[in-house]
């Protein structure tokens, strides 16, 4: 079997698909994106597929490594984005060939269903905890919320205290057998951290994820000691290099690889086996579209410490058969490949450019903050 061809599709609200085509009919789905960087991860596609053409899309692992080690200059956001979903492709289509599901090519399913948290808003203590408990209505058991703006390297109380509020209206909404994760979304200096997970604490939240910027993994250390919720971090780290110290300093006990970042498919799996060292969960990271759903859902069903899945979408005017959601889960699913089938006509009404920029956060002085 050989690779003959590819198509980039740029698919609203800020996806970018991509279907890799075979001498044998076979076509594999991948989501090669990063967020705000759409056009370029495109290009980046487009400059692998000069070596890819031809090639036996089985090899998966061999491709995997020319297109990370040739390229000389490692790792990164946009390199590891473009091979991620490229990967998510061969990968499909080895399953599709051996009609499995992938996750039974890294091992077989070590559950039956897969837990999901849904994201929730709103500018006031009372709209969070109307969204949350409309979240709860459609049949999700676990939540998720970022309720800091921009903050300055040391701020208010004020500013703590009302996202603190956000978070306890949210809690006595739902009450204690939902889990709640809060994601800091890195806006936080490490004394601004330590101060928020204190005053949060009493509320259990399930993770705080990124408290601080991912670069000085000591910082993330200093705030992991400080307080008893389970530190969570990984979206903007890229390979099993880039967690490498995070695991073995202990500086989060959750990780969040994402797959359409950090490498596909397989490269987060040998990161879920580093975490396993350090008894670390692994929540994969996942703001995007379903084709990235449909890529965790196969790691999430044979990894022994996963813990809960991120998503934003089921499917639904995406895929011919969107997931399902039963009391908070997803059943493993049983189709080859990723186990999906885009819907070509509906997604065709949702092209775009791909010229989605992300957020520009300032402070009240008018300087840069971080989003």
């Amino acid at each position: 079997m050989k690779i003959t061809d590819y198509e980039l599709i740029h698919v609203k609200p800020r996806w970018l698909f991509l279907k890799v085509y075979t001498d044998e009919g076979i076509i594999g789905y991948g989501e090669p994106i990063l967020e705000g960087k759409a056009r370029t991860v495109a290009t980046a596609v487009r400059e692998f597929f000069e070596y890819l053409k031809g090639k036996d899309p089985r090899r998966i692992e061999y491709h995997w490594q020319a297109m990370y080690r040739w390229s000389f200059y490692r790792g990164g956001p946009i390199i590891m984005s473009a091979i991620s979903g490229i990967e998510q492709a061969l990968w499909d289509i080895l399953g599709k060939y051996l009609n499995q599901p992938v996750y039974q090519l890294l091992g077989g399913a070590v559950r039956d269903k897969i837990k999901i948290y849904a994201h929730v808003g709103g500018n006031t203590r009372e709209e969070c905890a109307q969204n949350a408990l409309k979240r709860i209505r459609e049949g999700f058991r676990a939540l998720k919320m970022a309720p800091f703006g921009a903050m300055r390297i040391v701020d208010t109380p004020k500013k703590v205290k009302e996202a603190v509020e956000k978070v306890r209206a949210v809690r006595e909404a739902v009450g204690e057998d939902v889990d709640l994760g809060i994601d800091c979304h890195g806006r936080l200096s490490p004394s601004m951290a330590i101060l928020a997970a204190k005053a949060l604490e009493p509320y259990s939240p399930m993770f705080l994820e990124e408290p601080c910027l991912p670069e000085n993994v000591d910082t993330m250390v200093t705030i992991a000691r400080s307080t008893s919720i389970p530190i969570a971090t990984g979206e903007r780290l890229f390979t099993r290099w880039g967690f490498r110290e995070v695991l073995e300093k202990q500086a989060a006990s959750i990780v969040q690889p994402d797959l359409c970042h950090a490498g596909g498919i397989m490269e987060c799996r040998k990161i879920a086996a580093m975490a396993e060292v350090y008894y670390a969960a692994v929540a994969p990271h996942n703001p995007l579209g379903p084709i990235a759903l449909a890529a965790c859902l196969q790691l999430d069903a044979c990894t022994p410490n996963f813990l809960i899945q991120e998503q934003t979408t089921l499917g639904e005017g995406y895929l011919k058969r969107p997931f399902e959601l039963k009391e908070g889960y997803i059943e493993v699913p049983t189709d080859p490949g990723l186990g999906i089938e885009l819907d070509d006509k509906a997604i065709e009404e949702k092209r775009y450019s791909g010229d989605w920029h992300n957020p520009q956060l300032l402070h009240e002085d008018g300087s840069i903050a971080d989003w």
